[in-house]
């Protein structure tokens, strides 16, 4: 029997698992999770998140594993859907859900998938409270060595390995006295005291990190007319979010799921750029952008002036009205519009469009040279970011009455700010505009980063020769060579590009080492999707009697982009 491993029972290994399962023929699986209740994921488990803190992924874009998400609620009785904070009213398709809920239904899809996977006459091993601590990529089989709960070790090796270990948060999170690198775990930011505290960031990973304090000192109450407020219970407390632009991130909009077709910037036609080469192709993609949105949505276009707008002001085009607006009359103003549009169902198309264009443009991303990468990340994603990265109602609900009850404010850094800590009190002194202003506490809810090569916590990858960054062209002239500009190289069904004689069957599907070349992978949505490509791939390899390799290409030309077999996702989270 094929010895399959998933190293992480997150959304990404749980679709990997659920892809598995259908192989006609009989696989033994083991699954290795360092915590000790398999299933939930570090985004959702209750060990990391305050249970206040919502996931902002609607029912309806969460891909089927056994059951939806509805189905699986409504399986429930009104005081196990109490227990979860719920009510039965409060169930629907596009109804946001804590990310607790959302780990706790993650964790029995898990077990029921293992389950159908025995049945269908798989043998699958969890290993929980199982940290991995190598992965040796051997001739034929890849080894891991696991270290168990008692700190004893073991090596097994296996067939196919994937690499699901998702988000990737340190061990201590306040680094220095009251400088935290991460909201998550939240029990850390909760022993925060009631003092003057700066939060990086403005995106719900920011919100949460202001939630989690405020719960800590005061609580959140709705009055007879259903209004949000924030009652302290402890003076002193006051918090400032901040980030280049000092915006608020607007709330979840309506839109059709599934998506509507694009007219201009449709699969096809990026494709056909991308065949052309990397010349000019970022600005050949801007001109489908233009075109797309331009055709959707004529008022927002000469709003901003779409026509003459390039790659480099696009951004500053985007933002500039909200920018000029007080950001909390903006936030209210926008949530009002945006219950509105729920209520009637009422799509606001210039952003459906540039939700819809993002999933899209990002099969761009893997084959554009180094300069228009750069361009790429500096000035045009943030665009995509901000549409995509919306927020439940819920979430600017608190936002607002946190700052009617004048314990959170806003601010923009700029371009060139400094954030310096100090050895003679706690927190940090942060200084923009040519100003200090001095946080006792400070948090970093910017969200995870990308990682590269140099980062794999595995240290026989890092060995010369093995798992490299990503190589990308540095231009289009008779010059052209290739550099390593970060990530991870992986072939179109991720697995690392590796030129020495060791097996190819290890399957890189952890977020951060792909962040760089697919900016836009965070979401659940995107673990099926990696799942559903894995999972084919290790099935279609059991299939060859002959045990060749998946396919006779040279390995070091299948560098092409993953995104070219991901199916089109809905909203990332």
């Amino acid at each position: 029997m094929t010895r399959i491993a998933i190293i992480g029972s997150g959304p990404t290994g749980i679709y990997t698992l659920r892809g598995l399962v259908a192989c006609p023929q009989p696989l033994t699986i083991s699954i290795f999770e360092e915590l000790p209740d398999p299933g939930k994921g570090t985004p959702y488990h209750p060990a990391v998140n305050d249970r206040a803190m919502l996931a902002n992924i609607a029912s309806i874009e969460i891909p089927r594993i056994v059951d939806t998400l509805v189905e699986w609620l409504n399986g429930h009785s009104d005081p196990e859907l109490s227990a979860l904070g719920l009510e039965r009213a409060r169930i629907g398709e596009r109804e946001f859900y804590a990310r607790v809920v959302i780990g706790e239904f993650l964790a029995a899809q898990f077990w029921k998938l293992a389950e159908q996977a025995e049945r269908c006459g798989h043998t699958v091993t969890i290993r929980a409270a199982t940290k991995i601590t190598d992965v040796r990529l051997e001739k034929d089989t890849v080894a891991l060595v696991a270290r168990q709960g008692d700190g004893s070790e073991t090596t097994e090796s296996f067939d196919h390995v994937v690499m699901a270990t998702g988000h990737d948060w340190p061990e201590n999170t306040e680094v220095s006295p009251g400088y935290f690198v991460s909201p998550w775990p939240a029990s850390a930011i909760k022993r925060i005291e009631p003092v003057e505290i700066g939060i990086l960031g403005t995106s719900l990973s920011g919100i949460d990190a202001a939630v989690t304090v405020a719960t800590s000192h005061g609580i959140f109450l709705r009055d007879e007319q259903g209004r949000l407020g924030y009652q302290r219970t402890a003076e002193g407390l006051h918090m400032t979010m901040m980030s280049r632009k000092g915006l608020l991130p607007e709330s979840d909009f309506y839109c059709p799921i599934p998506y509507e077709p694009l007219r201009f910037c449709t699969r096809k036609a990026i494709d056909t750029l991308i065949s052309q080469g990397s010349a000019g192709l970022l600005d050949n993609v801007f001109d489908l952008f233009k075109a797309e949105l331009g055709a959707a949505d004529p008022d927002c276009a000469a709003s901003i002036g779409l026509g003459l707008s390039t790659i480099e002001d696009i951004a500053d085009r985007y933002f500039r009205k909200r920018e000029a607006l007080d950001q909390f009359v903006a936030a209210a103003r926008n949530l009002a519009e945006a219950k509105k549009n729920k209520a009637e169902k009422i799509t606001v198309q210039w952003r459906y469009t540039i939700l819809r264009m993002h999933e899209v443009i990002a099969r761009a991303v893997p084959h554009l040279d180094a300069e228009d990468l750069k361009r790429f990340h500096k000035h045009f994603k943030t665009v995509f970011v901000d549409d995509y990265a919306t927020v439940p109602h819920e979430s600017v609900e608190r936002l607002l009455a946190l700052h009617a009850a004048g314990v959170l404010d806003v601010m923009a850094l700029g371009q060139e700010y400094e954030i310096e800590r100090s050895k003679q009190q706690p927190g940090v002194t942060i200084t923009a505009h040519g100003r200090q202003r001095h946080f006792a506490a400070f948090i970093d809810a910017t969200g995870q980063h990308a990682a590269s090569a140099s980062d794999l916590p595995f240290p026989s990858l890092k060995r010369p020769g093995l798992v490299k960054e990503s190589a990308t062209e540095t231009s289009s002239e008779m010059s052209a060579g290739s550099k390593r500009t970060g990530g991870i190289d992986v072939d179109k069904t991720f697995r690392p590009i590796i030129d020495q004689p060791v097996s190819r069957n290890l399957y890189c599907v952890s977020v951060p080492f792909l962040l760089h070349k697919l900016p836009f992978i965070q979401g659940i949505t995107n673990a099926r999707d990696m799942g559903e490509i894995v999972s084919t791939a290790i099935i279609r390899f059991t299939e060859r009697a002959d045990g060749l390799l998946l396919d006779t290409l040279d390995q070091r030309s299948e560098n092409v982009s993953p995104t070219d077999s991901v199916p089109s996702s809905v909203t990332p989270e």
